[in-house]
């Protein structure tokens, strides 16, 4: 009797209404789809779209396209959105700057020009009506970005143009659709061009001028990782509000938004990888079951005037957005398969698409004499556009998977293996409060995706014995946690021995660590800043040798200020500590400034040319060691300061070196700094 109610109190009726019914079908999708269709080697975006389709309005009527799935699926637009910003190589984009504006202007164009003269001679238009179509045919959505993120690429400058080339087609495209809104509504005068320009110079100062001091602030007062994914979310919907009220796409300021945290968000960290997986696990794919319950597919049997728009705006949009980008290969001499990556990003039609299109539908511009609305893009276009992204989409998931797998196995073969470099890293722990700071700063140590070894160390003396193992494998659980966040490993080795600086020594030495990572001790001061057991290290050993003091998060620093002796290009490990620091600085995504005698500046130079992805480095000539005090002025508050020193008695040590300590000590204190000892082989 009681199940009977039970069961007579849900409701099974179509569409779906129960929340719980209709929330627990959406993850069985995003569980399912994806696996399925992999089976037959079906893109799992197309997986997504294809069950949204069966499951919506036009198929099954399972579900309802009803606010939540509009909510969700343009949270998961504007999430994609900020993943291309936030994972773009800002370097490569400055780089590649008049690459992205000619494909931009290109993959628009193009599509416009043909489309303007289909649309009105083909199809039989009107000029308006025309205009308004062929804009949509120029704008892309970047529904198979995620592909891309998944295998790694989107550091390649194909995936750079492409982003950026988005960016310029849908700003253009909406500016075309304001005109003729505006046009037919009797509003597109100057003042509403002026009204549209002042408020978006207002919008770009607030997020590209406003958003970082408050977003530094909040990085260096808030380490609470479920803190920051909000804070980092809640940016970039403020700056998606803030685009939508200067009068442009919400998309723009979610892409704005990544740039801007760009910086602030290292790709190796705990953030990323959240950021990543609630994304890519929720938000993204019920954008893509969201578009699938557009789709209706008996368009195809509602007369051949639905057939003719489909058709053309299909072959249109397809063909000139491939012209675009083989175009885009052949000028800028890159590779087949580059191209074929740009094609199949800016295929694909979908969110700016689909807003030209309602907007269109939904002007009157007239009346029949039987009293029907003459609107300005007819229910033919509206179900050709719908066909256009089912079909576009296909095809752009199958080209990126395709493309995106063979550039990825192509930066693969080409990228030297470094399983027998004999590098290895060592960090040692020594207080629980600088565990994460030196996590963070010794995985930065190596290259992205390196298979260099890391270890974590923690030394436990004789006489505090059991109190000292309890904090060090807490410190070592720590550590573990924090590395696997970012998807590393840490090996960790907790030492017995009497002296912790021997334990260290001789950790180097059993494990051939190459790297040695130390934190800056607590009883640090003028006389003493290394402490005994730097000290001791230091001169035990010739290996590379890091001592750092983290005032703030690596990624609210802004810069690196990097001072080099004489003669340091003379010593053998020049060319590793250099290749280090070229590392930090990628990785980091921090300019680098290097200030070393004019013979020291010209080996930098030469050293650092065949590093095509390095950008953004600032020689400067600095030979008085005894006006060393001249970096108080240079060295600001979010900067690195990094000061490359040496072991005495070899050929790039200075007496002045000496003075290191008082100086950093009196007044550096509160800046972040790293002492650089590089590998030296022993005086004869």
């Amino acid at each position: 009797m009681l199940s009977t109610l039970l069961l007579n109190a849900l409701e099974f009726s179509l569409p779906l209404k129960n929340p719980v019914i209709i929330f627990s079908l959406v993850l069985f999708i995003i569980l399912f789809a994806p696996i399925l269709l992999q089976r037959i080697k079906v893109p799992h975006i197309i997986g997504l779209i294809l069950a949204g389709t069966l499951v919506g309005p036009y198929g099954l009527n399972l579900l309802q396209r009803d606010s939540s799935i509009v909510l969700f699926g343009t949270v998961g637009l504007l999430y994609i959105m900020f993943l291309a910003g936030l994972e773009i190589d800002l370097s490569e984009f400055r780089k590649n700057s008049g690459k992205i504006l000619v494909f931009g202007l290109v993959t628009f164009v193009l599509p416009l020009s043909c489309g303007v003269v289909a649309s009105h001679y083909v199809l039989g238009y009107s000029m308006m009506s025309s205009v308004l179509l062929a804009s949509m045919f120029s704008t892309h959505t970047l529904v198979s970005y995620p592909i891309a993120s998944r295998y790694g690429i989107t550091r390649n400058r194909a995936v750079t143009l492409t982003i950026g080339g988005t960016m310029i087609t849908d700003i253009l495209a909406l500016l075309i659709l304001a005109a003729i809104s505006g046009m037919t509504k009797g509003t597109a005068d100057a003042a509403f061009w002026v009204r549209l320009g002042g408020s978006s110079l207002v919008f770009v100062g607030l997020v590209f001028f406003g958003f970082p001091p408050v977003i530094r602030w909040f990085f260096k007062r808030f380490t609470d990782s479920v803190s920051q994914y909000i804070f980092v979310l809640a940016m970039v919907f403020l700056a998606a509000f803030l685009a939508e009220a200067a009068g442009i796409e919400a998309i723009i300021g979610a892409f704005f938004a990544g740039l801007v945290l760009n910086q602030f968000v290292p790709h190796s960290s705990p953030l990323m990888n959240r950021i990543d997986f609630v994304g890519n696990a929720f938000f993204i794919p019920f954008f893509l079951i969201g578009v699938g319950m557009l789709v209706d597919v008996s368009v195809l049997v509602k007369g051949t005037g639905a057939l003719k728009v489909a058709g053309v705006i299909v072959v249109i949009a397809i063909a000139t957005k491939y012209i675009a980008a083989k175009f885009t290969q052949k000028v800028f001499r890159m590779t087949p398969t580059e191209g074929d990556l740009i094609f199949g990003l800016s295929s694909s039609h979908a969110a700016a698409t689909l807003a030209i299109i309602l907007v269109g539908y939904n002007i009157i511009v007239g009346e029949t004499p039987n009293g029907d609305p003459i609107r300005l893009l007819d229910e033919d276009v509206l179900n050709g556009t719908i066909l256009l992204i089912l079909i576009s989409c296909a095809i752009s998931s199958f080209q990126v998977e395709r493309a995106a797998r063979a550039l990825a196995l192509q930066e693969e073969s080409a990228t030297p293996g470094t399983d027998d470099s004999g590098e290895k890293i060592l960090i040692t722990m020594a207080y629980p409060d600088t565990v994460v700071d030196l996590v963070d700063f010794g995985l930065l140590l190596r290259p992205r995706k390196s298979t260099v070894p890391v270890y974590a160390l923690h030394i436990v003396s004789d006489d505090e014995a059991d109190a000292q193992e309890a904090a060090g494998k807490k410190m070592m659980d720590q550590a573990q946690m924090h590395a696997a966040a970012t998807e590393n490993t840490l090996l960790p080795l907790l030492r017995y021995d009497a002296s912790r600086s021997n334990g260290i020594i001789y950790s180097i030495k059993e494990q051939k660590i190459t790297s040695t990572l130390l934190g800056l001790h607590r009883d640090a001061d003028a006389d003493n800043l290394l402490g005994p057991v730097a000290a001791k290290v230091l001169e035990s050993t010739i290996e590379e040798l890091f001592v750092y003091q983290p005032r703030q998060p690596l990624n609210t620093l802004t810069r690196i200020v990097a001072v080099v002796p004489p003669l340091a290009e003379q010593e053998v490990g020049f060319g590793h500590w250099l290749g280090t620091l070229r590392t930090i600085a990628k990785e980091a995504g921090l300019p680098l400034a290097l200030y070393a005698a004019p013979a020291t500046l010209q080996a930098l130079r030469e050293a650092n040319v065949t590093d095509t992805a390095l950008n953004n480095v600032q020689y400067s000539t600095f030979e008085n060691w005894d006006d060393f005090l001249i970096f108080s002025k240079e060295v600001r508050a979010n900067d690195l300061f990094l000061i490359v020193s040496s072991r005495p008695g070899h050929v790039s040590y200075l007496r002045q070196l000496a003075r290191l300590p008082y100086y950093l000590d009196r007044y550096f204190r509160e800046n972040s700094f790293l002492l650089l000892f590089p590998h030296q082989v022993p005086a004869a």
